[in-house]
């Protein structure tokens, strides 16, 4: 039986790889031209928007989105998700209409074809690299100042033990959110991890469920806030999470 059932997820979890690889390799030569230039990026974001919904529908899930806040349109938010699983990038894009650029892992952009958009509409970071750290802030200040927002993974990584419910947050995205005094959303994502975690014989078709909550403000905080706004952000979430498992 056991067999049968870890049969049935490589072939799941191939359906999903071929229709990421040959899904993107289709419109290929459209997207070369629309990430040539920065300008267009809110074109961008509709295709990968209108592209994660397709993959979603195809794999069998369903999105059941929570919302304690109403995006404004054309207001800057700063996007603090939780980060378990590679359905977290295309389940973000669902939630939000507003355009935002991610700042992720430059070992992403490796994927053939896929990375290359990758690092052609996100900002990367090397946090192996102290240089690449800084050159990070310095672009998503550059991307928030034109009245983009952003999302970050403030674990910084996916846990490495699955049993992990919430991993530390870095101080990155607080640092931003202050500085540009944008509001941070935390958003929790419930399911990914048990529906397609990074274990390759594991997850199934399921509802992939949502919350954004009430945005933080940060009009009035300062640099000597950055921890308890760190903190006030992880509790929202791992309080969510814990009061989910228990259940």
């Amino acid at each position: 039986m056991q067999t049968i059932k870890n049969t049935g997820r490589f072939i799941w979890r191939i359906w999903f790889y071929g229709w990421v690889f040959f899904s993107v390799l289709a419109v290929f030569p459209a997207l070369l031209i629309i990430v040539s230039k920065e300008k267009w990026y809110p074109v961008f974001y509709k295709i990968a928007r209108a592209w994660s919904k397709t993959i979603l529908f195809i794999m069998g899930f369903r999105v059941d989105l929570t919302k304690e806040t109403v995006l404004e349109t054309n207001k800057s938010y700063l996007f603090c998700p939780n980060h378990t699983s590679i359905m977290d990038v295309m389940l973000m894009y669902v939630i939000s209409k507003n355009p935002f650029v991610f700042i992720g892992k430059k070992e992403i952009s490796k994927i053939p074809i896929f990375g290359y958009f990758y690092k052609k509409t996100n900002i990367l970071v090397d946090r192996g690299d102290s240089e690449s750290r800084k050159q990070v802030i310095v672009e998503a200040n550059r991307r928030l100042k034109e009245g983009m927002s952003i999302c970050i993974f403030p674990e910084g990584l996916v846990p490495d033990d699955e049993s992990v419910v919430l991993n530390d947050f870095k101080n990155g995205a607080f640092r931003l959110a202050i500085e540009h005094k944008i509001p941070i959303v935390p958003v929790t994502m419930y399911d990914c991890k048990r529906l397609f975690s990074f274990t390759f014989f594991s997850g199934k078709p399921g509802v992939l469920r949502a919350k954004l909550h009430a945005e933080i403000p940060t009009i009035e905080l300062e640099s000597k806030h950055r921890n308890s706004l760190k903190k006030q952000t992880f509790s929202v979430i791992y309080d969510e999470l814990i009061g989910d498992l228990t259940k």
